[in-house]
């Protein structure tokens, strides 16, 4: 596999991704409930509405560089390292923010791996692309562990 199809390959596996985070914060967004519903509401909002943004870029991006983005659900269930698994709608407030921070988690594990790859490449515009999506979905980790009130990850703690 030459590096521009390896570049292609894991960048549509974002994109997959993207999108199955997309309806997942949708999901969290419509069933959130309980003393923190005002400030979720909105913040699961803002997610999905950074989901769709990044699913947009990253699929031009892709088409730009000679890719084909996966564009059907199906194909994003299939390549998404996010799992996609019926939820009860009961789940707690604090449940949907761990789970958000799981998916988070997986989505900057993801990046990194995309960031060394385009990197080895030499394809400089889709490694600054990712490199400034993986700072957004880090703030997002810290501000959702802070929430949670946990402790913040050190230097040490970093993968």
């Amino acid at each position: 596999m030459t590096s521009y199809e390896n570049v292609h390959e894991t960048l549509n596996g974002l994109i997959a991704t993207e999108a199955v985070f997309m309806f997942k914060m949708y999901h969290r967004h419509f069933y959130v409930k309980g003393s923190h519903f005002f400030t979720l509401h909105k913040q699961f909002e803002e997610l999905y509405e950074e989901a769709a943004e990044t699913y947009d870029e990253f699929s031009e991006r892709l088409l730009s560089i000679g890719g084909r983005p996966y564009s059907t659900m199906a194909q994003c269930l299939e390549h998404s390292t996010l799992e996609e698994h019926p939820q009860n709608k009961d789940v707690s407030d604090m449940d949907m923010v761990d789970g958000t921070v799981e998916d988070l988690r997986t989505i900057t594990d993801d990046l990194m791996k995309v960031i060394a790859i385009t990197g080895e490449a030499g394809d400089d515009t889709t490694q600054d692309m990712l490199i400034a999506k993986k700072h957004k979905v880090d703030k997002h980790i810290w501000m959702f562990e802070a929430f949670l009130g946990k402790i913040v990850r050190t230097e040490e703690t970093m993968p």
